[in-house]
């Protein structure tokens, strides 16, 4: 089980690295100096030189980049010329995983607090970095910690902000490809509820979900844990913190069956074991690295809560360690052992060949040879010989550590392997999914912790491979089933509705592939799916006054909490489900319209239970009543997933009037701080979730002026000192709140303010500059922002907003039925109610397709291109040139000034 490459022959080890890896070759062309002391067979020397490789320069991440070259040349080269053992080259690549991940720290930190000790962040170095045993091109699987108290940032950040500042910055600092290549790719998907927890977490979150939620699998990923790098001492107080947790002193039963389950379904996917060849996988594959870990790691479990001695980090010293207290044979810890080096270092050279973490011999037979020669030995085939032997060595004690612990009742192993069933329905890369399915099942989401839950999933496993086969985009439905998984407390009742409705599969697969907005709500709330059980989830809603009455149904008058939470439910389902009904092909005029009528309803419900609420306290104001004006894509009733709420808060009556109340307040403080607990029942989140963001900016004064003023003061405000801008926002205003007659008052102050006689030449100096200097600090986020690029919605809302007010005429609130009104006056062109409604379409489903407003994925563009009447993709970007082309003739025909940046 050893190598027959020669020992100390540093020629012949610099002959096979430029023959047989280009990696190497081309190091070795970068640093002839560190060639000629390894050709000199100097390898200590090297490795020092290797370790000055980076010093005199400034920046981190290129001084870390040069010395992981050197070292990676230079510990190959030493490795192969057999002076270097494989202690050694893991102990070198190692400890410099340690000292780049500190220095990437130091430096995370010191970007925003340079003049701070870089103390309270940590770095636990889990799998093969934390047991000192690193893969010559591997990830690093830190779990990075911090102390909210400690960690320096600066007065305006927050301890949370910080933390993933600095941990955004490690990972860049060391997985960014660059000219000088990369340093280590950084996984930190071994963190508590990855999918949906920050990189970053507080000691004291950390504590408690391995105290009181982690599982089996986690267990197993201590075993190994280090505080490498950061602040070592908190990191090293955490690893204290939690060893109850890690190493039980009493015989957990359960953790034994979940074990027993773990060993069964780690060869779950192979049916009967991987036959050692071409393409065999060395970490994965039937007596590979994975099962020796595992035969190390499993005893560890059960007996190092009692034995002190078991609790090594390296996979040698374990199976040295279980020897010792005669808990296996120490022929089997000398024949474990023996193998978990040797496939070790066949590893290493797979991975030396380009760089790259593969585990998995070449298929090809001339590439195999390569690999071997690289190795030292004849041909592929003696290499192929050597790894049957270990295999059958290593598969056959791992074959009698499942009959020990298999669990009772166990699913049967499919007759079809899972990488077949995979590679058959045409999966791009089926072993890399097998794995991750694997983890799935192995613990790695709390859905699927239960027995119960698994068999269930094996059942739809099927129906669910299908369907994300066929997903336009598989690969993104599957990062987004897995967000569901980790988002899941339970899973059963979901894979068996999934199992028994097919066709509901499919639906959420084309949900999770086209839609990152809906899918992340699924994963929030996997009771999400249910709704869709109901085909009325794709009829539009009612109006305003039935959807209102639907939200009120079942509230209780003196349980402010549980209307909030209700109407928060509630709304949250009518949102997503007229998103799958976008998804789905329905027209995004008629979900814009659609979502503007859910939040007004949501305003009217809301308002009453808050006005109820206050009044428990202040009682009312005799003869004074609140009203809510909402403004922009909400006054004009064509909201998108993203909108927020404009409103404007005004009451009616005397401002010197009083509350009647058992806590009395003068009418303007008790409806400012009314408007204020309406705000926030409309926007703070709640047990069930968030609902809408709230800007009321546009009230008079802006942020300066009160949230709520009289219905006099407002005209007055309008009459005297608003700026034209604040005129434009009231052309698209709609009375949301009040009573019959209050918002008739409202309306007609609104139509005298704009029905004012203006200097045209003024007018249009002020909207000109005004659309300037937006352009200047909001240009569009990415190549579909059809609102703010140039041609797109914004300047037509300022030409129609202008006209409007030059010509007093087309008062509309709905920019289209503006449109269409200055169009019939013959003050704009026809061809702009099509371009409105092409652009107004497009804003809406781009906001739940690419929120960024860049390109969607390829495979959601033909939706995007359909839902907007076009016949394809192409066609649709040249129907939105056409159309901001229009928008530009229109601009420049009525300023008599050109658009930048336009077609």
């Amino acid at each position: 089980m050893t190598s027959t490459a020669p020992k100390a022959d540093f020629p012949d080890a610099l002959s096979r690295a430029r023959t047989h890896s280009p990696f190497l070759s081309g190091a070795l062309d970068r640093l002839p100096a560190l060639e000629e002391l390894l050709a000199a067979g100097r390898i200590e020397d090297a490795l020092g030189a290797a370790h000055r490789a980076g010093q005199g320069e400034d920046d981190v991440g290129i001084a870390l980049r040069r010395e992981r070259l050197a070292l990676a040349l230079a510990v190959a080269i030493g490795d192969l010329a057999g002076v270097l053992p494989l202690s050694r080259v893991v102990g070198e690549l190692t400890a410099f995983a340690d000292r780049a991940l500190d220095l990437a720290i130091d430096d995370g930190i010191r970007q925003r607090a340079p003049d701070d000790e870089p103390t309270g962040f940590s770095a636990i170095a889990l799998g093969k970095q934390g047991a000192g045993e690193l893969n010559y091109s591997s990830d690093l699987d830190p779990i990075l910690l911090f102390d909210p108290e400690r960690l320096p940032r600066r007065d305006r950040d927050e301890p949370g902000e910080a933390a993933q500042r600095v941990a955004r910055a490690v990972v860049r600092t060391l997985s960014s490809h660059t000219a000088e290549g990369y340093v280590f790719r950084v996984d930190l998907r071994l963190r508590p509820a990855s999918e949906v927890s920050p990189l970053a977490l507080p000691f004291e979150a950390a504590i408690t979900h391995y105290e009181s939620s982690a599982l089996a699998w986690e267990r197993a990923a201590f075993i190994r844990a280090r505080a490498a790098a950061g602040d070592i001492e908190a990191g090293q107080a955490f690893l204290d913190t939690i060893r109850p947790f890690v190493w039980r002193r009493s015989l957990d039963f359960g953790a034994i069956a979940e074990i027993g389950r773990l060993t069964t379904r780690i060869r779950d996917h192979y049916s009967g074991g991987q036959a050692v060849g071409p393409g065999y996988d060395l970490k994965r594959g039937r007596g590979g690295i994975r099962e020796v870990e595992f035969f190390a790691q499993t005893h560890q479990l059960i007996h190092g809560g009692r034995d002190p001695s078991l609790r090594q980090r390296g996979t040698r010293a374990a199976l040295d360690a279980l020897a010792a207290a005669g808990l296996i044979g120490a022929e089997d810890a000398r024949v474990m052992g023996e193998s978990y080096d040797r496939l070790r270092t066949v590893e290493h050279r797979l991975q030396m060949v380009s760089d790259q973490q593969t585990h998995s011999l070449p298929t090809d037979a001339e590439a195999l040879d390569s690999v071997a020669q690289l190795d030292g030995l004849a041909n592929g085939a003696a290499l192929v010989e050597e790894l049957a032997d270990i295999s059958e060595a290593v598969g056959s004690r791992f074959d009698a550590l499942i009959e020990t612990y298999a669990p009772e009742g166990a699913v049967p192993v499919s007759a079809k392997p899972l990488t077949q069933e995979l590679a058959d329905l045409g999966f791009d890369d089926p072993e890399a999914l097998t794995a991750r399915i694997d983890g799935w099942i192995g613990g790695q989401y709390r859905a699927l912790r239960s027995s119960e839950a698994r068999d269930a999933f094996r059942r739809m496993r099927p129906q669910l491979l299908e369907a994300l086969a066929n997903a336009p985009d598989p690969e993104r439905a599957l990062l987004r089933w897995e967000q569901l998984l980790a988002g899941l407390p339970s899973a059963i009742n979901v894979f068996r509705l999934l199992e028994a409705r097919p066709g509901l599969l499919a639906i959420v697969m084309r949900v999770l592939a086209h839609a990152p907005t809906l899918a992340d709500e699924l994963a929030r709330r996997a009771d999400l799916i249910d709704i869709l059980i109901d085909r009325s989830a794709f009829d539009l809603p009612g109006s305003v006054n039935e959807i209102a009455a639907e939200l009120a149904r079942g509230e209780k008058d003196d349980d402010y909490q549980r209307t909030l939470d209700n109407v928060r439910q509630q709304v949250g389902e009518m949102r997503f489900a007229l998103g799958v009904q976008l998804v789905e092909g329905r027209d995004p005029l008629e979900i814009a319209a659609a979502l503007s009528r859910v939040a007004e309803a949501a305003i009217r419900v809301l308002g009453e239970a808050a006005i109820r609420e206050f009044a428990q306290a202040h009682g009312s104001v005799p003869g004074n009543r609140l009203m809510i004006l909402g403004l922009g894509r909400l006054g004009g009733a064509a909201l998108t997933h993203a909108s927020d709420l404009d409103l404007i808060f005004l009451f009616s009556g005397e401002f010197a009037a009083e509350s009647d109340g058992r806590r009395p307040l003068g009418a303007t403080l008790y409806f400012n701080r009314l408007s204020q607990r309406v705000i926030a029942a409309l926007s703070v989140p709640t047990a069930a979730g968030a609902l809408y963001e709230v800007d009321a900016r546009l009230r008079p004064s802006g942020a300066q002026g009160p949230i709520a003023v009289s219905l006099d003061s407002f005209e007055r405000y309008q009459r005297e000192e608003a700026w034209t801008w604040e005129h434009m926002a009231l052309t698209r205003a709609r009375v949301l709140f009040g009573t019959d007659g209050d918002r008739a008052e409202l309306e007609a102050i609104i139509a005298r303010v704009l029905d004012s006689p203006r200097d045209a030449d003024k007018l249009r100096t002020d909207v000109l500059a005004m659309r300037d200097e937006m352009a200047r600090h909001k240009p569009p986020k990415g190549p579909l922002d059809v609102k703010l690029a140039r041609g797109g919605l914004v300047d037509l809302e300022f030409l129609v907003h202008f006209l409007q007010l030059r010509e007093r005429t087309a008062f509309h609130p709905q920019l289209g039925e503006a449109v269409s009104a200055l169009v019939a006056a013959d003050l704009l062109p026809a061809s702009l109610r099509d371009a409105h409604d092409l652009l107004t379409r497009l804003l809406v489903i781009v906001r739940l397709f690419a929120p960024d407003g860049a390109y969607p994925p390829e495979a959601s563009r033909e939706i995007v291109a359909q839902v907007c009447g076009c016949e394809d993709w192409n066609s649709l970007l040249a129907s939105v040139e056409g159309a901001r082309g229009e928008v530009a003739a229109a601009w420049a025909a009525t300023f008599g000034t050109q658009l930048e940046d336009q077609p």
